[in-house]
């Protein structure tokens, strides 16, 4: 059984930097692709970074160049760092998997999500 617990959203002015945390628990969680997801309302989901469990990344357009996925598996973690954020990015970020380690098949697993506002 996997848990996903999101940490570390806040309110931050622009053109700061934040780190999101995911503590991921449960059996052979460190095979399966894991993503970043963000949603703000009245916006649809939208992908931030994934990441497979051959530790190939890959970022959004909107967020390329400024954000960065890592997994820590001695900690359990998978972090987003996110530098010069805007307003834009202002979100309910959320940790998934897709049971799968080449992310195929679709995320389908979705921590409770951290909000991140920035002004």
């Amino acid at each position: 059984h996997v848990q996903l617990v999101e940490s570390g959203g806040g309110s931050v002015r622009a053109g700061r930097s934040l780190t999101l945390t995911c503590t991921v628990s449960g059996n052979s969680w460190n095979n399966y692709c894991l993503g970043w997801f963000r949603q703000s309302p009245g916006k649809d989901r939208e992908e931030v970074a994934r990441i497979d469990s051959k530790g190939t990344s890959t970022l959004a357009p909107s967020v390329k160049g400024r954000f960065t996925i890592a997994q820590d598996s001695a900690k359990n973690t998978l972090d987003l760092q996110m530098n010069s954020l805007t307003p834009e990015d202002t979100a309910m970020y959320y940790c998934a998997t897709t049971f799968t380690w080449d992310c195929v098949g679709g995320f389908n697993y979705w921590g409770q999500g951290t909000q991140v506002t920035v002004s």
